[in-house]
C-alpha cells in the first residue's frame, strides 16, 4: 500500500506535517478492514462532518456502511477484547487520533496482536499486553463484517416489513407490556372500592372503613401514576424509534433508486405516494398501540365483569361483538372509498409540487388561470371522495352508536331492573355501581379494536401506495458492490447497443470507437443523435445496454456505481445548486475539503471573479432556484463544483451553453489546462468549442459517423462539414483537402 499525503491529497481532513499523521492512519486502517472482506476504499473518498477535525466511529461507521459492509463502533473493556481470537481486524482507536488494526489476541498470555495499517500485507503482527494498550487505547473499537445477505433482495415495504420493524423493539414492548397489565390490575379496584363505599360505609355510617380505603385509594394511586408515567414514556420511546426507523429506510431506499425511474415519474406523485407511509407510521405509534395496550384491560376485567353478573356481562359481549360486526361489514366500501380518497390527494399534491416548481414559467407566461382551473378541478375530486368516504364511515358510526350507548346506558338500567324485580340475582348499588363503570372501560377495547378494523383499510392503501414507488427496483447492490480499481480514463466502446423503455428506436446502435487516458474528447451530431445517452453509459445512469463499454479495460457494469460516480466530474446543461453558501455548493461532494481548494475549483470554472465581487464572497447565499445569481454563473459554480474532486475523466454535457462569449472563452482557456492528465468527454452543438479536442466523435441517429480531429473532419466528414458550415456562414469554405486525409480512421476499435 502506498502513503497517502494529506498535505497533497485535498479530500483528507486537515493536513499535517508527517504522511503518517494520526487522522491518516486512522483512515488508512478502516480501509485496511474494509479490504479484508473484499471492499476497496479510497481514504480520499472519506466526507469529513462538520467540524469534525479526528474521524469519529460513527462516522467511519456511517461510511463503511454506505459502501455495503456492517460495522458497529463500541467501547469495550480489555478483558473482552482479549478474548477475541480467530476474528477480523477490529479498528483499535488510539487517544493521538490514529488507531491500530487487532488481528488476534492469546488471553493466557494477556497480549493482542496489532498491525500497522501501513503495513506491507503479510507483515508480522506485534503482541502488545494490556500496561502498552492501556496507554494509548481509548477503549473503544470499530468491529467491520460483511453483510451476511445481500441487499440486492431488499425486503419489500408491506405489513410484514412493518411487523419484522416493531418485533425488533421485542424489549420495549416486553416492558411495555408489563406495566399495561400492572395498570390493569390496579384499574379494577376503583369500582370495587366505590362498590365497598357504598354498601359498607355510607350503608352503615362507618368512618373506620371510609378512613381505611382512603389510605388504599391514596396508596394505589401513588403506584398507578408511577406506572401510568412509565408506560408512556416507554410508549413514546418506542413511537420515536419507529418514526425513525421508517424514516432513515424510506429515505434510504428513495436514494437508491434509479435516475431513469426519477426522469419517468412526476416528482409530485413520487412525493406523495412515498408520505403515505407517515400515515402507516401515525397508525402504528397511534391507535395500533392504545389499542393493543387497552386489550390488557380487557382480559383483566372481563373475569370481574362475569363474577358481578354473568347476564349484564354477556350483554355488554354482545354489544360490542355486533359493534364490531357493523364495522366489518362496513371495510370493504370503505376501503374503496378510502383508495380513491388517496389518489385524488396525491394528484391534488402533484399539481401543488409542480406548481410551485415551475412557478418562474407560470409568471413569464401568465399561466395563473389555467394552474388555477387544474387545482379546482383536482380540489373538487378531494372534495367529493372525501365527502363520499365521510358518508360512509358516518352510516357506519349512526349504526355503532345505538348498540354503543346501550353499554354505557343501556346495562345499568337493566342491571337496576334485575336488582329490584329478583332477590335472588344478589346485584346490590354498589356492584351494580362497580359493574356500570368496569363496563365502560370493557366496551373502549372492543370498540376500538372494530374500529382499529377499519383503520387498516387506509393502512393498506397507503402501503401500497409508498410500495409502488419504494418497492422498485433499487440500485443498491450496484452502489455497495463491484471493483474500485484506480481510473485513468481510457474509454472502450465496443458494439455498445441501448434502446430506452418505451422507445421503439434505439438510442445507440453498435457503437464502437477507443480514445486513451488523457483524450480530449467531443461529441457532436444533430438533435438526438445520440451524444447526451453516450454520457449517461459513461455515468452509470444506465446499465442495461448490450456490447461492451471498458473503462480502462474493466466493463464499466463490474465498476462500483457510488465509486465511479465520485471518480467521474460531471457538468450538465442545466444543473441543480441547493440552498446554501457558494462554498458549501462548490464543496457538495466532499465537505472536508480546505478553503484553498475551493478557490482553485472556482478559478478553474471561470467564477473566481464574479464571486469575489459579491459582498460575502464565498459564504454568499444562494436561494433556492439560484434565483440571485445568473444562468452564467450558476453555470461556473456547477464547473468548479465538478473540477474540485480532482477527476481522471470529466463529462461535460453543453456545460457552456449558458454561458455568455466572454464567459465561454475563459472557461474553455481553464479547460484546456484542467485536461492536461485526465480525459474529458464534451458534448457541444458549438463546434468552435471543440476545435481544439483531440478527437471528435460525429453521431448521427445513435451511430458513429466518424472520429477524428477537426481539421480531418472537416474535409472528410459531410455531417460535420455542414454542421461547421451552417455556424460559420461569415467564414469561408475550408480548405482543400491535403495529405491529412490519409489520416487513419480511428473509428474501428483497436486490436
Amino acid at each position: 500500500m502506498g502513503y497517502l499525503d494529506p498535505k497533497t491529497d485535498p479530500a483528507l481532513p486537515p493536513p499535517e506535517d508527517d504522511p503518517h499523521a494520526p487522522v491518516t492512519i486512522r483512515l488508512q486502517a478502516v480501509v485496511r478492514a474494509a479490504k479484508f472482506h473484499g471492499i476497496d476504499l479510497e481514504v480520499r473518498d472519506y466526507r469529513a462532518e462538520p467540524g469534525e477535525e479526528v474521524p469519529s466511529v460513527a462516522s467511519l461507521a456511517r461510511w463503511l456502511e454506505e459502501n455495503g459492509l456492517s460495522a458497529r463502533g463500541m467501547h469495550m473493556p480489555w478483558a473482552t477484547l482479549v478474548q477475541m481470537r480467530d476474528i477480523p481486524p477490529i479498528v483499535l482507536m488510539f487517544t493521538d487520533g490514529s488507531a491500530g488494526l487487532m488481528v488476534g489476541a492469546d488471553a493466557g498470555d494477556g497480549v493482542v496482536w496489532l498491525v500497522d495499517p501501513f503495513a506491507p500485507d503479510g507483515s508480522a503482527p506485534v503482541a502488545v499486553d494490556e500496561l502498552r494498550m492501556h496507554q494509548a487505547w481509548t477503549g473503544d473499537v470499530l468491529l467491520v463484517r460483511a453483510r451476511s445477505e445481500t441487499r440486492q433482495s431488499e425486503p419489500p415495504i408491506d405489513a410484514a416489513w412493518l411487523a419484522r420493524m416493531v418485533m425488533g423493539e421485542r424489549s420495549l414492548l416486553r416492558n411495555i407490556i408489563l406495566a399495561s397489565m400492572v395498570i390493569s390490575i390496579l384499574a379494577i379496584f376503583p369500582p370495587l372500592i366505590v362498590m365497598q363505599v357504598i354498601d359498607r360505609v355510607v350503608n352503615y355510617h362507618s368512618m373506620a372503613t371510609l378512613i381505611s380505603i382512603s389510605g388504599l385509594v391514596i396508596v394505589m394511586s401513588f403506584y398507578e401514576t408511577l406506572l401510568t408515567y412509565g408506560r408512556r414514556e416507554l410508549t413514546l420511546v418506542i413511537s420515536t424509534r419507529l418514526d425513525t426507523k421508517i424514516s432513515l429506510t424510506v429515505f434510504d431506499r428513495l436514494l437508491a433508486l434509479p435516475l431513469e425511474f426519477f426522469e419517468r415519474a412526476q416528482a409530485g406523485n413520487i412525493i406523495g405516494r412515498v408520505s403515505a407511509i407517515y400515515k402507516v407510521r401515525q397508525f402504528m405509534t397511534g391507535r395500533l398501540l392504545s389499542t393493543f395496550l387497552d386489550l390488557f384491560t380487557l382480559v383483566v376485567i372481563l373475569p370481574l365483569l362475569f363474577w358481578l353478573s354473568a347476564t349484564l356481562a354477556w350483554m355488554t359481549i354482545a354489544a360490542a361483538g355486533a359493534i364490531g360486526l357493523v364495522v366489518v361489514i362496513g371495510m370493504a366500501p370503505m376501503g374503496r372509498l378510502v383508495g380513491r380518497q388517496v389518489n385524488a390527494e396525491m394528484a391534488r399534491n402533484a399539481v401543488m409540487y409542480e406548481t410551485v416548481s415551475g412557478i418562474r414559467t407560470i409568471k413569464t407566461l401568465a399561466l395563473e388561470p389555467s394552474r388555477r382551473h387544474l387545482w379546482d378541478e383536482r380540489t373538487a375530486d378531494v372534495v367529493r371522495t372525501s365527502l363520499a368516504s365521510g358518508r360512509m364511515g358516518n352510516w357506519i358510526n349512526m349504526m355503532v352508536m345505538p348498540l354503543d350507548l346501550f353499554i354505557n346506558r343501556g346495562i345499568i338500567l337493566i342491571g337496576a331492573y334485575l336488582a329490584i324485580s329478583s332477590t335472588s340475582t344478589g346485584l346490590e348499588a354498589g356492584a351494580l355501581m362497580a359493574f356500570s363503570m368496569l363496563g365502560g372501560r370493557v366496551a373502549a377495547p372492543l370498540v376500538g379494536l372494530a374500529r382499529l378494523i377499519d383503520d387498516l383499510n387506509d393502512v393498506r392503501a397507503s402501503l401500497g401506495e409508498a410500495g409502488s414507488v419504494l418497492n422498485r427496483p433499487t440500485e443498491t447492490q450496484a452502489l455497495t458492490t463491484g471493483m474500485r480499481p484506480p481510473i485513468h480514463g481510457a474509454l472502450s466502446f465496443s458494439d455498445v447497443c441501448f434502446t430506452y423503455p418505451g422507445a421503439s428506436t434505439p438510442a445507440l446502435s453498435d457503437v464502437t470507437f477507443n480514445v486513451p487516458a488523457g483524450t480530449m474528447l467531443g461529441l457532436v451530431g444533430r438533435s438526438g443523435s445520440g451524444k447526451s445517452t453516450i454520457t449517461r453509459l459513461l455515468q452509470g445512469v444506465s446499465r442495461s445496454y448490450t456490447g461492451y463499454l471498458r473503462l480502462d479495460g474493466i466493463d464499466l457494469r463490474e465498476i462500483n456505481l457510488t465509486y465511479l460516480r465520485r471518480s467521474c466530474g460531471v457538468v450538465l446543461q442545466d444543473n441543480f445548486l441547493f440552498r446554501g453558501t457558494i462554498r458549501d455548493n462548490i464543496v457538495a461532494g466532499r465537505p472536508g475539503l480546505t478553503m484553498e481548494a475551493v478557490v482553485r475549483a472556482a478559478r478553474l470554472a471561470g467564477a473566481e471573479e464574479f464571486i469575489e465581487r459579491m459582498p460575502a464572497g464565498y459564504e454568499t447565499w444562494i436561494e433556492e432556484g439560484s434565483t440571485n445569481i445568473s444562468g452564467g454563473q450558476r453555470q461556473r459554480l456547477a464547473i468548479a463544483r465538478a473540477v474540485i474532486s480532482d477527476p481522471r475523466l470529466m463529462i461535460l454535457d453543453e456545460a457552456t451553453s449558458a454561458l455568455d462569449p466572454e464567459s465561454e472563452a475563459l472557461v474553455n482557456a481553464n479547460l484546456q489546462r484542467l485536461a492536461h492528465g485526465r480525459t474529458m468527454v464534451i458534448v457541444s452543438h458549438r463546434l468552435s468549442s471543440l476545435m481544439e479536442c483531440d478527437q471528435i466523435c460525429v453521431m448521427d441517429q445513435g451511430k458513429v459517423v466518424d472520429i477524428a480531429p477537426h481539421a480531418v473532419l472537416l474535409r472528410r466528414c459531410e455531417i460535420y462539414r455542414t454542421l461547421w458550415q451552417q455556424q460559420n456562414r461569415h467564414q469561408s469554405s475550408p480548405p482543400a483537402a491535403s495529405g491529412e486525409d490519409m489520416l487513419p480512421d480511428l473509428h474501428e476499435p483497436e486490436e
